[in-house]
Parts: C-alpha cells; structure tokens; sequence
C-alpha cells in the first residue's frame, strides 16, 4: 500500500473508532481499492427549489356539480392526479371574488371565494386534502388592480377618508377640441387590452387608470395605506395555510409620478411603427407605465414579510413567485439586487414562451436556456415555463412530434419545473368562435375577422379526463368553453391505459427527478447540430443522464462522443412516444439517428 493510502486507511481507522465501525470499514475499503473520491456532501434542498409546480385554471379543470364551469370540488376530486403524475406543487389561477371580466383577475373582495368556485369551507377542504397528500397549494395573488365593483373602488369614486388616493386618479386637461363633451385623458397611455389606459368617472370628475380593462382599476402604490393592504391580504391566506403565492401583473405596479413631471402625467414616447392606431397596444413604446425601478422595492417589502411571517409563525418556507414580462436584465432584478434586497424567490421565466417556437433550431434553445442561467444571481433558483393560461398550449406553438422532448428539458434542466394543465397529455389549443369568444383581451382588441390574434381562449379550454361527453369535465349540457375537438384522441384516461403515452413519459420524467443528479448535479447542455441538443446532468458518484432531443422537422445523425459525461454503453430511461427505442434498450454506437421531434434520456455511469 503507498504512503497516501496507507494514510488515507490510518485516518478512516480513527474515525471508525469514534464515529462507527461501518462506516469506517466502508470507506477504508473504498481508498485502498480505487482511490475513488467519497460522494460529494449533499444538503437537503428547500421544498421549493427543486419541485414540479403545477398551474391549475381553475375553471377549466373540473366541474363537480354540473354547470359547465370548474370549481374547487372539482380540484379535490382529482388531488390524486397530482400524486399520480409527480406534482409537488399546485398554483391556482384566482379564485377569489370577482365580477369574471377578466376571469378573476378582477377582483372585487380579496379575502372571500368566488361563488362558481365555491366556498371557503371548500378551500379549507382542498387545502387540508392536499397537504395530506403532500402537496403545496399556491395561490394567485393579484396586487396591481381592483375590481370597479369592489370597496376599494366604490368608496374611493366618492372619496370617503382613507380611501381618496386608493387609485390612480387624475384630473383631465380640458374637453376634447372636437367634442367638448369628451374630456381629454390625462396622457396618452394605452391599456393592455387596448384604448385609453384612462377612464372617465362622472362620479369623481376624474380619469383613473386601468392598465388593463377598464373594470380593472389600478391601485396607487406610492399610497402607503394601499401598500399595508396587501400585507393584510397576505397575511389572512396565509393564515388559512397557504403555502405562498404568484404574484400577477408585477411590470405594471408603478407608473410614472407627476411630481417629476410638473406634476401631469407625462405622454409615452410613440413606437413609430405606421400600422397601429393611437388607441391599439404597440403605438406607444411604455417608458412610464412599465418597468419602472420602484416596483422591485415593493416586490423586496413582500418578500421582507413573507421572510418574517415564517420567523413568526414557524413551518416550511412560504414563497412569491413573481410574473412579469419584461428583458432579462429587468426580470432578474426581481430576485434582488447588488445592494444585497432580496425579492421573489423566483420570477417567472417566459423564455420557451416568448423566444422559442417551432422555427426556431437547436442553437436558438441552448442559447435562450443558457441567457436565463448566465444573467441569473448567484444563488439563485432557475425555473422552466412552457404554457400558461395567457398564451397558446405548448404543442401548438412548437409541434406535437415535440412534446415529450420538450416536457423532457423542463424536468431535466436544474431547478423548478412549471407544468401548465394540460401538458402532461399533451393538450392541444381548442378551437373558439367568434360567437363562444368570452376573452376580455380578443373581444376588446379584435374582431370577428382578428380576434383570434388576441384570444386566450384556445389555451384556457377545458381538461381532457377521459372520451365521455365534455371530457369527463363537466355534465353540463354546455360548458363555459367548448371542449376541444381531439379530445378523444388526447385524454388522460387513454394515456394511462396505452403501453405508450405523453403522461406515462412524464411520470418517467417526474420520477427521474428524485435522482440525486438531478437534484444537485452539475448541467452541460450544447448544440451537437442546428437539429440537434444535448443536455447531461451530473454529480461525483451518481450515475449520469443526458437528454438528446431532436427539434427539427428532418431526422438528424449526431456523435455521441461529443456529448460531454456520456459513458457508453448507456441505457435508454425514457424515450418520445414515436421513437423506436424504449426503456432499457442498450446504447453502444459513437453514432446515433434521431427522428424529428425525437427525444431519449440516457442513464450511464458516473463520470
């Protein structure tokens, strides 16, 4: 034996007599056979930072008592489904009081539940239910406006004391020169769903601000009184045992202040692009109404108080996730900054929605993937979004050849994978008339010849359980949206029957990520092609896995040996429903063809 180990021996000896003869033995065998390094110390992660979330729309989810609309007896009926499929977490798109222009992102009483969802008694339920089964329950949180019909508003149109500055409300510069029955907005800012961001109250005689619909009043935040609500709000779901929240609409929270602009509110600067109309979204560029840099010390009070609330009352962490579209250097802003301000725990990363498609190659994925993980802070958790409920159902945007691959690269990248419902199968946009269009957005911005440019819809149609009538949603003899049409084809329960399947895919996949590498190993993920990525995982001692997925429309031929970690042989663990190779097939050859749209993760040795 040489002197290193000799030594190494000597020193596992000592410890085997103070700290157990086993372990001692173990690891003494370990040096003088291979002189292989000990497994790397592994601390246990934080619920959050390595869980599958899942984003629940309520309303199209399940309906339990037959009136075409999902409801929380619905959610508690189908809890095990997240069990089945590996789900962690669940959010929930609101819930809460609301007149339904926007579909609960109109808010009218925060603290109560909407009445087609249900009672707070039935959350109480889910809440219980689901913590039982291990699973977190999240809930939509929506600060930057109100509902016209709530007491915020109402009481702040007639200005009752502590409610006068509630909103954004501001004096109009005088009637329009055409017709001086119309007075002129404040400034020229548009809403997101087109028009004025500016309403006209007689009652008040004054404009308020509605970045969005104009039944969705934006609060005042710079109002210190409004800012100490939504702690109140906070803290009453909270106290019912939520575990944390998404944070809705966080760009628009702040608006440019008149003090710094002799004190009116300043016209946004216009885009200049001819084909848009003043009062169309993308006339102006939102230099005042988007962005702005005090909304992340907004973001950093919530996340002082959820941080507090822990130290107070105790149990595992409760989290902010926060929603925002804007560029990468503004998005990360909303983990922290360099002053040391901590923010959400996570924003949102839309990148696979807002920068990838179907055109785009592989080079366009490792690209966009590696922005997120090189502007990201250190020690920051990443995250993964492919759908939600404002934008089209992932099959649709990429291709339905890609489904597994892509539901592949969310579980295998580090960090938090978001599932939106529906992707585990597969789901498909649903078609919508022009006649069955409920979206706020379409209906406002388009027409019956363009309003499928605009409409949410497609993505938000209801959950397909099974062939039977609506999908085993709803008995109702109409549901809130139609069905779509391929629900015969793309159901849950045919899934789980088939030998093969999108769900059975993802329960490899969610299955997958319990493994060590996953958890806490090293990434490395390159173009091997413009068809062609691979993405490897690995972690000193635990066995390696690496996902090869395809993205082109044309079969692809690449080199295996250029795939960093891999050892052949290695053996498939998961493929696409289309490939020919399955689970536990070996693979030994430096070559390797792809079908288009095809994915295989590969399990091998250490490295």
């Amino acid at each position: 034996m040489g002197t290193a180990l000799k030594a190494a021996a000597i020193a596992v000896a000592a410890l085997a007599v103070v700290g157990g003869i086993a372990i001692g033995i173990t690891f003494a065998v370990l040096s003088t056979r291979n002189d292989a390094p000990p497994p790397p110390e592994l601390i246990p992660l934080d619920w959050w930072k390595h869980c599958v979330l899942y984003q629940i729309y309520p309303r199209s989810f399940k309906d339990s008592d037959g009136d075409g609309i999902g409801d929380l007896k619905g959610i508690i009926s189908e809890l095990e489904h997240f069990v089945d499929a590996g789900v962690d977490a669940i959010w929930m798109s609101p819930i809460f009081e609301s007149p339904m222009v926007d579909f609960g992102y109109d808010i009218s009483n925060f603290y109560a539940i909407h009445y087609e969802y249900g009672t707070m008694e039935d959350f109480e339920e889910l809440l219980a239910r689901a913590h039982e089964l291990g699973i977190r329950v999240l809930l939509d949180f929506v600060p930057n406006h109100a509902s016209t019909e709530s007491e915020y508003f109402i009481n702040s149109e007639k200005k009752l004391p502590g409610y006068e500055d509630y909103f954004v409300w501001a004096d109009s510069p005088g009637p329009d020169p055409n017709n001086a029955s119309i007075m002129r907005p404040p400034s020229n800012w548009v809403s997101q769903f087109g028009g004025s961001a500016w309403e006209w109250s007689d009652a008040r005689q004054q404009f308020y601000l509605h970045q969005f619909a104009v039944e969705q009043a934006d609060f005042n935040f710079r109002n210190p009184v409004v800012r100490n609500e939504m702690f109140n709000i906070m803290k009453f779901w909270l106290d019912k045992g939520a575990d944390g929240f998404r944070v809705d609409a966080l760009p628009y929270l702040i608006e440019a202040d008149p003090a710094d602009h002799n004190g009116s509110y300043p016209d946004d600067p216009l885009s200049g692009i001819i084909h848009f109309e003043p009062h169309q979204l993308g006339y102006t560029i939102p230099l005042y109404t988007k962005d702005l840099i005090e909304l992340y010390d907004v973001v950093y009070e919530w996340r002082e108080f959820i941080d507090r609330y822990l130290e107070d009352n105790g149990g595992d962490t409760r989290v902010l996730f926060s929603e925002g579209y804007a560029n990468v250097t503004m998005t990360m802003l909303y983990y922290g900054n360099e002053k040391g301000e901590i923010g959400a725990h996570f924003p949102f990363n839309f990148d696979f929605v807002t920068d990838l498609s179907a055109k785009s190659n592989a080079r366009d994925f490792v690209y966009i993937i590696l922005r997120w993980l090189t502007y990201m802070p250190y020690g920051g958790v990443p995250n993964w979004v492919f759908g939600n409920h404002d934008n089209n159902r992932m099959p649709t945007r990429f291709r339905s050849n890609m489904v597994d691959g892509l539901n592949s690269l969310n579980m295998l990248l580090p960090g938090v994978a978001v599932t939106y419902q529906g992707e585990e199968i597969g789901m498909r946009d649903g078609y919508v008339s022009w006649e069955d269009t409920v979206d706020v957005e379409a209906c406002n911005r388009g027409d019956e010849d363009t309003y499928h440019l605009y409409s949410r819809d497609p993505a938000r149609t209801p959950y397909h359980w099974n062939n039977s009538t609506n999908a085993g949603f709803s008995t109702a003899e109409r549901t809130w949206l139609p069905v779509a049409e391929d629900f015969k084809d793309i159901n849950l329960a045919k899934q789980k029957e088939e030998r093969r399947s999108h769900f059975k895919v993802y329960q490899a996949l969610t299955a997958l990520r319990k493994e060590k590498t996953l958890a806490y190993g090293e990434y490395d993920i390159r173009a091997l092609s413009d068809r062609t990525l691979y993405l490897t995982r690995s972690l000193r001692t635990h066995e390696t896995f690496a996902l090869l997925f395809n993205v082109a429309e044309v079969s692809d031929t690449v080199r295996l040996n250029r795939v960093m970690h891999l050892k052949l042989p290695a053996t498939v663990y998961v493929s696409s429903v289309h490939s020919t190779r399955v689970a536990g097939d070996i693979i030994n050859e430096e070559e390797i063809t792809l079908q288009a749209g095809e994915a295989i993760v590969l399990r091998a040795e250490p490295v």
